[in-house]
């Protein structure tokens, strides 16, 4: 096996073991209180996220593992090897709970569908309840303008506490096949089992696939909206006048030359030869004539 899918497999089972220890302990030893059980599933969860999500992502659920591979983000043989890792993690640990506790108080920690509810109406809440996660999970984790490294860990843990404390009572709230898989394999209960297998990986590929299509895909160029070469092309005309024509240049240079001179033109304006070979006169020719002053 490579060194990498190694490290990447060791933290899912880590995270697995975690969530199954911690959140199907909490079961055993806390009884009847639901919001014991769902801090306990969410811290677990969120704090692992926060700790291996930078090894492996972060799954710890096969469900969330196939979404990925649904989505092309993971390949086959690195999710296979989530899976194996994912569900025995779950395996040993609900085997050092087996070994801790009696089989009736194992019972505790197996999701089952509460007595009047139903296992399609456990069915569906699954379903609805793993949409949630995954959601969660993708909009923070996976999203690049999420914010992974702040708050996926927190995001992530907090939706599985508020879906604890929702479906805990009655489907148990699993949202998780291994965080099932490993309790009815300790506690030998196999209850309304097959809607933990079916319906969070049906939940999970409706989320990431539906926030796939709608927030990652790449957009497509509006048509109301020109393209940047239009843009260029369409600017607006300048204000100023047209370059004149030749005619009319002829006819301004012969209005010009016909004109009588200005102050400005005559001081302005060059001699002509014969003018600057002419004797100067008048006061000119005074000051040319008088003897200069270190001449004297």
């Amino acid at each position: 096996m490579d060194e990498n899918v190694l490290r990447r497999s060791v933290a899912e089972f880590v995270g697995a073991f975690t969530l199954i220890f911690i959140g199907g302990g909490a079961g055993i030893v806390s009884g009847s209180d639901i919001v014991a059980v769902a801090l306990a599933n969410g811290l677990a969860i969120g704090i692992m996220v926060s700790n291996l999500g930078h090894i492996s992502g972060g799954h710890f659920n096969p469900a969330i593992t196939l979404s990925f591979l649904a989505t092309r983000r993971i390949t086959a043989p690195l999710a296979v090897a989530y899976w194996v890792a994912q569900f025995g993690g779950a395996l040993a640990a609900a085997a050092i709970l087996r070994g801790l506790f009696t089989h009736d108080q194992m019972l505790a920690a197996v999701p089952h569908a509460a007595a009047g509810f139903g296992a399609g109406k456990g069915f569906v809440l699954e379903i609805i309840l793993t949409f949630f996660l995954v959601w969660a999970v993708w909009a923070t984790a996976v999203d690049p303008r999420g914010a992974f490294k702040s708050i996926a860990g927190l995001a992530i843990g907090l939706t599985i506490t508020i879906d604890v404390l929702m479906g805990g009572p009655l489907t148990g709230a699993a949202m998780n096949p291994a965080r099932a898989f490993g309790p009815q394999v300790a506690g030998n209960f196999w209850g309304s089992g097959w809607i933990y297998y079916v319906a969070p990986p049906i939940g999970a590929l409706i989320a990431a696939l539906g926030y796939e299509y709608l927030y990652l895909r790449p957009e497509s160029p509006s048509r109301a909206s020109p393209s940047p070469a239009r843009a260029t092309r369409r600017r607006p005309r300048s204000s100023a006048a047209p370059p004149p024509s030749a005619s009319t240049r002829g006819a301004t240079t012969a209005a010009a030359s016909a004109a009588p001179p200005t102050r400005a033109t005559r001081r302005f304006a060059p001699r002509d030869a014969a003018a600057r070979r002419s004797p100067c006169t008048g006061s000119r020719a005074r000051s040319a004539a008088a003897p200069r002053a270190h001449e004297r």
